[in-house]
This record gives structure tokens, C-alpha cells and sequence, in this order.
């Protein structure tokens, strides 16, 4: 355990003492209605257990990382609203997930000659020109909504505006995107979230939510960091070292190393690809997890090979399985959480929970707590009380 987890730890009043062998791994294990089917660890660690993490908010339902995405995900009852962090040409921190615009904006019709250029090369107001949402209803007719048409980008600002303006206080769950092309984010960061009262001292004087409300936002968890890269959650380490942060796993260029196949057929799905892929062996697993560890992570976020989808929306996100039940019990032994990206499907959420996964990232935050049995929300009805 490193200097900065153990004073984060003692700082959120956590014995040291506790045991943190805690593996449960079995692919066999039973699951029981309304118990953590994950590990232990999260009554140690102030992290929700079973935590939902509600990935570029509700973004099945609504365009991703947009208000209406963070709305709805809130006011479902999430525990975090996810988002990846990047910087504008002018020095704003905003929710953006490609590196590009052109998946999920018109930046091709506001700036014709700079369709493919990085989102860092754009100031805020440039941004600000740009439809986030008119995509979505293109891309998914059956979810279309005529208010989701000009939709603009977020502010890192805007998205806790969010968080805190509701019944709920969801707490944040950020990636440092692409961190090599912003030297120094995660200080800037650093400085933005003290700034809003979201570190420190500094968070406890912001009003509570009410009681039987999601609280997360009112906790020491309220923040978690989460990187692919391994500088940037040094630099974290280094700039908020009583925050809580997950390293996120990939295999392959820039990631853990994989074992050697063969490469991706002309008839082979992206998905089917992944799916196939497998880590070149435990140690090289290992010296991931042993990096995370001595950086002072508390989890690791692995990805997900999901089951059949409805439509194609969900099958982009169904990874190489970097879940395992021998990883997940790995990560158990050594005291770090697992949070899994991004699964949808209740037969996974099941699959994935009896494997003893502490939490998923999902696009369907309604099917996430219905798994984990909440009641059933109208999402149509929320969307249209914030004007959707």
C-alpha cells in the first residue's frame, strides 16, 4: 500500500487492519437478491458497492456526455456520472469523448477544413457552435427527440452543475482522455474541482441531499479518477493523492500485453475480434496490477466482452474480457476494486456480478439499478420535466 492510499484511507477513517484478502471469484458463485455479489472491499473503501456508473450519463437514452444524458442519470439514481475530460485551445475542461468531432457533432458543416482536427484545437465558444445531439437521432430513429437537436458540448463546469442541482448528488467518475496531448490537466483539474468544493475541506460545506436521496456526491468518494494511461495517473498521484483512482486496462499497443492470434478477418465484427483476444499470460496482468498498486490506485477498470445486443448500439462497446474470474480475484487479493466497462445486458451484469465485479459502467443506468433492484423509473417522464 502506498503513503498516498494509506492517508487517503486513514483521512475517510478506514482501519488499515482490516483484511483485504477478499477473493470471490468463482464463475459458479451464487448470486442472492439484494446482497453485493462484488468483493468486500467497498465497506473498507468509502466506494459505493455495486456501484452504478452511469457512462457519458444515461447514453442510451439520450446523446452522450450531453445535459440530457447527465439529467436523466441523475435523477435515475446513479452513484457516478462518467466523463472523459479534455481541454479546449483556450483552456477549458470539457466532456468529450473522441479525439475527433465528427462521430458525434455537424463540425464537418460549422468548420468544413478542420473535420478532423482535435478537439484541443478548438476554443470553447467554436465548441459551443456545434450540435451534440441531431447524430443521435439519425443514428437511433426509435430514441430520436426533436429537443435533442443542438444540444451543445459541456463544460466540466456545466456537467457539476448537474450533479449538485438535483434531489440525488451523484458523485463524478473522470478520465483523463488522451492526457499526452494536454500537459498539465490533471493540475488544472485539481485546481477546478477545489474550486467547485469538490475536494477537501472545501466539500463539506456545500448542502447534503435529502435524506433517502443518492448522497455519493456528499461523500470522501464523491470524486474518482480514472486513466489508461500510466504518466497521467502518476500525475494524479502527484495532484490529488487523497482522490481516489482506478487504472483502466486495454490489451495490445499501449496496454497490457497480448497473446499473439491472428489478425482480424475481412468477415470479422470488431467485437468478434476483441472477443478472441486473450492477455499473453498472468504476469503480464501482474505488472499491471503491480503499477496501479504502487501509484496508489484503488481499482482497476477492466473491459467486458458482452452477450448478444439489441440493435447495434451496445455491441461497439463489447471489448476483449479482461474480467476473468482468476484477474478479478487477482485484483481482490491485492485490496483494489473492479469496475467493469461498459456492459448493458442483464445477463452480463449477472455474469460479470457472480465473478465478483464491485461495480459496472453502463449505458442503460435503468437496467443497471433494476438489476440491482431498484424500482422501476419513467425515463420518458423525467426527460420531458427537464424540457426534452
Amino acid at each position: 500500500m502506498t503513503t498516498s492510499t494509506r492517508r487517503w484511507l486513514l483521512a475517510c477513517g478506514v482501519s488499515l487492519l482490516l483484511p483485504v484478502s477478499v477473493t470471490q471469484a468463482a464463475d459458479s458463485a451464487p448470486a442472492s437478491s439484494g446482497e453485493p455479489q462484488g468483493s468486500t472491499l467497498c465497506t473498507k473503501i468509502p466506494i459505493p458497492c455495486d456501484a452504478v456508473i452511469a457512462h457519458r450519463g444515461a447514453s442510451y437514452q439520450a446523446p452522450e456526455s450531453t445535459r440530457p444524458a447527465y439529467l436523466l442519470a441523475r435523477d435515475l439514481g446513479v452513484d457516478y456520472l462518467e466523463l472523459d475530460l479534455q481541454r479546449t485551445k483556450d483552456g477549458v475542461l470539457v466532456a468529450v469523448h473522441d479525439n475527433t468531432l465528427g462521430r458525434n457533432t455537424n463540425v464537418a458543416e460549422v468548420f468544413p477544413d478542420r473535420a478532423d482536427a482535435p478537439v484541443s484545437s478548438f476554443t470553447l465558444d467554436e465548441l459551443k457552435q456545434l450540435d451534440a445531439g441531431s447524430w443521435f437521432n439519425a443514428s437511433y430513429p426509435d430514441r430520436a427527440r426533436d429537443s435533442y437537436s443542438g444540444l451543445e458540448i459541456l463544460t466540466l463546469d456545466e456537467v457539476i452543475d448537474i450533479a449538485e442541482g438535483g434531489d440525488n448528488h451523484p458523485g463524478l467518475y473522470i478520465e483523463t482522455k488522451v492526457p499526452e496531448q494536454f500537459p498539465g490537466i490533471e493540475e488544472d483539474l485539481r485546481k477546478k474541482l477545489q474550486s467547485r468544493g469538490w475536494l477537501g475541506d472545501e466539500a463539506k460545506s456545500r448542502p447534503a441531499a435529502k435524506k433517502g436521496a443518492v448522497n455519493v456526491g456528499d461523500t470522501p468518494g464523491r470524486v474518482v479518477m480514472q486513466t489508461f494511461s500510466k504518466a497521467s495517473l502518476k500525475a494524479l498521484e502527484t495532484s490529488m493523492p487523497d482522490v481516489p483512482r482506478v487504472l483502466l486496462l486495454w490489451l495490445g499497443k499501449g496496454g497490457i500485453e497480448a497473446a499473439p492470434g491472428k489478425p482480424q478477418g475481412d468477415d470479422e465484427s470488431t467485437a468478434d475480434y476483441y472477443a478472441r483476444q486473450q492477455v499473453a499470460s498472468p504476469e503480464a496482468y501482474r505488472s499491471w496490477l503491480d503499477f496501479a498498486k504502487d501509484h496508489g490506485a484503488i481499482g482497476l477498470g477492466p473491459s467486458a466482452v458482452q452477450s448478444e445486443h439489441d440493435g447495434n448500439f451496445s455491441s461497439q462497446f463489447s471489448y476483449m474480457d479482461l474480467a476473468e474470474p482468476w484477474m478479478i480475484g487477482m485484483a481482490h487479493d491485492d485490496g483494489m476494486l473492479v469496475h467493469l466497462y461498459t456492459v448493458d445486458e442483464p445477463a452480463d451484469f449477472e455474469r460479470y456480478q457472480q465473478r465478483g465485479v464491485d461495480g459496472f459502467f453502463t449505458n442503460r443506468a435503468e437496467r443497471l439499478l433494476e438489476f440491482y433492484g431498484h424500482p422501476t423509473q419513467d425515463q420518458d417522464a423525467i426527460l420531458k420535466r427537464h424540457g426534452y
